[in-house]
């Protein structure tokens, strides 16, 4: 039986280029010379991250760029996913979450950043009419996207100006000009929280936008982690060391020494620039272009032959964001539910199928009458797992719920749709759900219904109900040992 607690999990890399250098150990890494931003980049894109083991592409020498500007696109697939959280290979999905949830989740040793004098990240220092972001490598992601988002993979920075706690949290970014992006941020995000504080004054929001990095750190922020918690810390505590941060010349904020770009200056609510529309996780342009704050870029900082992180989604299927969320978010939604008492959640998965948002499949040993209602109705809400769900699923413990084929099987088999469905009315979505209705739209109005499918054998009866003819998981564990080989 797998027991994630013998893992000694050990995070190989520092920064992005540490993090290619393991890849490329692992045969994983591909580079293409010459593709353009225009179409071809956007259009290997929608090549290499859909298939669950595509390989990290380094784009090199685009056109219309300077020499040894770069674009990293896929970073979290095949054998990446375990190398990137300090795991071995050879895990199963369902095994990468069990480590994750044991090693990062459980009992979360968070360990705060330390400031140091310099990093490779001021290598180059641009200000004044210097700045010129036009000149990184950034794709048309998708045909209809309103513009270039250089912000996909990026991340940021933010403080809290009551309580000075540094938020570092995803939001798509927008060129408009040299000195210009857009960002988006949604209700409810700590970025937006800390936005409306400084706009409530009437004050500019001091931010950093990290472009490229280290892609622990991007993982981190674009994850439902608890309110006055910063990023760093929980990356400090993953690899047992803290962070090295610089402080930005303009706004002193704190960003990784070894960062690869870095965007600094102020959120301006009085400049708004049309943002939109873009390809979003869900699969659809489903938000019109809108006027948002634009950050007004005072100075860039790079290191040599600086390299762009590109996380675009792709929708309709799974992607690489989809990918590691389904790991982190099932480790945390596991630990919530924990926490609220609520006993023997033996599996949790967000399926990548709904960007690991809105299908959420849930396993449990039944020990009460109501347990699959109580677990179903928790995880609906919890905050690892209500932003955007559309359904949660609970089965009993012989399911695989990572298995979108063994899942399907028991719901089909084992639930009654008259009597083990529950529907929760005013739920929190997000504005890229295609299915708002445009008067949802005009109101602001981001809430949805969700399913919550019990598809439990009925306590009352379970030990009555029909034997399966399927082999347990420990069975089919221990025939792929024997018999994988016969698959490669």
């Amino acid at each position: 039986m797998f027991d994630s607690s013998k893992i000694q999990p050990h995070i190989a890399f520092t920064d992005l280029r540490e993090w290619m250098h393991e890849a490329e150990k692992l045969g994983e890494l591909k580079t293409v010379l010459g593709a353009s931003w225009q179409e071809e980049i956007g259009l290997a894109t929608d090549v290499v991250v859909p298939p669950d083991d595509g390989p990290a592409v380094l784009f090199d020498e685009v056109p219309g760029c300077p020499k040894g500007f770069r674009l990293l696109i896929n970073a979290f697939a095949g054998k990446r996913r375990a190398m990137t959280f300090g795991f071995p290979q050879g895990l199963t999905k369902q095994e990468l979450s069990d480590a994750y949830f044991e090693h990062y989740q459980k009992s979360p040793e968070h360990i705060s950043s330390v400031f140091v004098d310099d990093g490779p990240v001021f290598e180059n220092v641009l200000k004044g009419d210097d700045i010129d972001i036009m000149k990184f490598p950034t794709p048309i992601w998708h045909v209809n996207d309103g513009g270039r988002y250089i912000g996909t993979g990026c991340y940021s920075v933010t403080m809290d100006p009551d309580e000075k706690w540094i938020n570092a949290g995803c939001y798509r970014a927008m060129i408009q000009d040299k000195k210009t992006v857009s960002l988006l941020m949604v209700p409810g995000k700590h970025g937006y929280m800390h936005r409306e504080k400084y706009f409530k004054r009437g004050e500019k929001m001091p931010l950093a936008l990290v472009i490229g990095g280290d892609p622990l750190f991007f993982f981190m922020a674009g994850t439902e982690h608890p309110y006055g918690v910063c990023e760093y810390d929980i990356v400090g505590g993953m690899r047992r060391k803290p962070v090295d941060v610089v402080r930005g010349k303009i706004t002193g904020l704190p960003f990784p020494a070894n960062a690869e770009i870095v965007f600094e200056g102020f959120l301006n609510d009085k400049n708004r620039k049309f943002e939109g529309p873009f390809g979003e996780w869900t699969g659809y342009y489903a938000s019109d272009e809108s006027a948002q704050p634009a950050l007004e870029i005072e100075a860039i900082y790079h290191r040599n032959d600086p390299i762009i992180l590109g996380v675009p989604p792709i929708g309709g299927g799974s992607d690489e964001m989809a990918r590691y969320r389904a790991i982190m978010r099932s480790a945390m939604l596991k630990q919530q539910l924990r926490s609220a008492g609520v006993p023997d959640v033996t599996q949790v998965w967000p399926h990548e199928i709904g960007a690991s948002r809105m299908l959420v499949a849930l396993a449990i040993k039944q020990r009460y009458p109501g347990h699959a209602k109580q677990v179903g109705a928790l995880a609906a809400s919890c905050g690892a797992s209500v932003y955007g769900c559309k359904m949660v699923i609970v089965v009993d413990d012989d399911i695989d719920v990572s298995n979108l084929d063994q899942l399907m099987w028991a719901m089909l088999s084992r639930y009654d749709p008259a009597t083990s469905v529950d529907i929760l009315s005013r739920m929190r979505s997000t504005p890229a759900d295609p299915r708002l209705t445009p008067e949802q739209r005009k109101m602001r109005d981001f809430t949805n219904s969700r399913m919550v499918i019990d598809a439990t054998r009925p306590y009352e009866w379970k030990d009555k109900f029909p034997m399966v003819n399927a082999p347990s998981q420990e069975v089919v564990r221990k025939a792929r040992e024997m018999f994988g080989y016969l698959l490669k």
